[in-house]
C-alpha cells in the first residue's frame, strides 16, 4: 500500500510540476504578444508520462554517471520540458501568439492545477487520518 501512496504522490507532484511550468511558460506568451518575431512556447510533459506509465517509454542503460541519460522509465524522472512553437503565423510581424488560444489554455491549466492540487491534499489528508488513528 505504501508503493502505491508514494507512486501516486510522486505521480501528483510531477503533475503540478509541469502545470506550474506551463502557467509561467503561458504568462510569458501573453507577455510577449507584440514582440516581433516571437514564438510561442509550450510545455511537454502528458505524452512521455503516459508512455513511462504504459511502461512503453524508451531509456538508455548508462554504465557510468558521466554517460548522458537518454529516456526514462520512472516517474520520479519524468521532468517538464519547454519546447517552442516555431508554426508559421499569419501576423505580418511574425509572432505566432494567438491571445485566444494562450487564454483558452491558460484556464483549462488552471483548471488543472486546481483539480491536481486538490487531489494531492486528500492523499495527504488520508495520511495524516491513518496516522492520526493509529495512534489511539
Amino acid at each position: 500500500m505504501s508503493f502505491i501512496n508514494n507512486r501516486a504522490i510522486s505521480l501528483l507532484e510531477r503533475s503540478l510540476d509541469a502545470a506550474s511550468l506551463r502557467q509561467k511558460v503561458i504568462s510569458n506568451n501573453l507577455a510577449n504578444i507584440d514582440t516581433p518575431n516571437f514564438n510561442r512556447s509550450d510545455v511537454s510533459f502528458e505524452h512521455t508520462l503516459q508512455q513511462v506509465l504504459a511502461g512503453t517509454a524508451m531509456s538508455g542503460r548508462r554504465t557510468d554517471e558521466r554517460h548522458i541519460a537518454i529516456g526514462t522509465n520512472r516517474i520520479s524522472e519524468v521532468k517538464p520540458e519547454t519546447v517552442t512553437d516555431t508554426s508559421t503565423t499569419m501576423r505580418l510581424d511574425g509572432n505566432n501568439v494567438d491571445i485566444d488560444v494562450e487564454m483558452t489554455n491558460l484556464a483549462e491549466n488552471q483548471i488543472l492545477y486546481n483539480a491536481l492540487a486538490q487531489r494531492i491534499n486528500g492523499k495527504f489528508a488520508t495520511l495524516k487520518y491513518a496516522i492520526s488513528e493509529g495512534k489511539r
